[in-house]
């Protein structure tokens, strides 16, 4: 096993999948990149793989009218503390002019993308370097949002079968948008047979971000549901 997943203690590892919001309707539009030029002096460059789609499918809620704005110092001090929080880095904005007009050409480049923060920085300017940076920040959801255990020693007897026993459903999250409920039995994982607990928290990491299949026990009755996935930011920004 992963000496990752050995140090999450049992109980804090099912809560980690918990999520509470739901995806926005309305996907941001990825404004085209352009170099920097006296004549175009601002640019924005999203991160690889996290288009407007992407994120429309993944954010934890609808794009505010405003992004939240942020002066700082260090990008790469501020990018584990957010993503401890749940934000995720989407894409970098530049600016050539350190001046209130780079500044809002940066803010309103967070409204283009449904950005939920942005973080600005200065550095020096000169004829080939950008004096503003920023980087703009999206609340994804968590991957699950559901508590779950091992089954139990009668209930693995009543049923014939390994799996996972499914507790509080979040409102709003994945699992609640699946329609899974208290008391329902986590069969398969994609037509494999969960083991335990365990390998169904190794399962939901591994396929974080993604659509997978659920086959449920429910009342004696065998039922298959379609679970869009969250993704932890600190596991997607590589902050562990």
């Amino acid at each position: 096993m992963d000496l990752r997943l050995r140090t999450i203690l049992p109980v804090a590892a099912a809560l980690l999948f918990a999520a509470c919001a739901q995806v926005t309707t309305r996907p941001p539009q990825t404004p085209v990149e352009q170099p920097i030029t006296p004549a175009h002096p601002g640019r924005y460059e999203a991160v690889p793989g996290r288009d407007a789609e992407v994120i429309a499918e993944l954010r934890a809620a609808p794009a505010p009218p405003q992004a939240e704005v942020s002066d700082s110092q260090s990008p790469e001090g501020d990018k584990p503390v957010l993503a401890a929080k749940g934000y995720v880095h989407i894409g970098d904005g530049e600016y050539r002019v350190n001046s209130a007009e780079g500044r809002d050409w940066l803010i309103a480049r967070a409204h283009d993308v449904g950005a939920d923060k942005v973080m600005i920085y200065a550095a020096p300017g000169g004829n080939d370097a950008a004096a503003l940076h920023a980087v703009y920040y999206v609340r994804f959801k968590l991957p699950f949002g559901a508590n779950f255990r091992d089954l139990r020693a009668e209930e693995r007897d009543a049923l014939g079968a390994s799996g996972v026993h499914i507790g509080a459903v979040i409102g709003n999250s994945p699992a609640d948008q699946a329609s899974l409920r208290d008391g329902d039995v986590v069969l398969k994982f994609n037509g494999e047979a969960v083991r335990d607990r365990a390998d169904f928290e190794q399962r939901l990491r591994a396929h974080m971000g993604k659509k997978v299949t659920l086959v449920i026990s429910r009342d004696g009755t065998v039922v298959t549901r379609l679970v869009r996935l969250g993704v932890l930011a600190s596991e997607l920004d590589g902050h562990h």
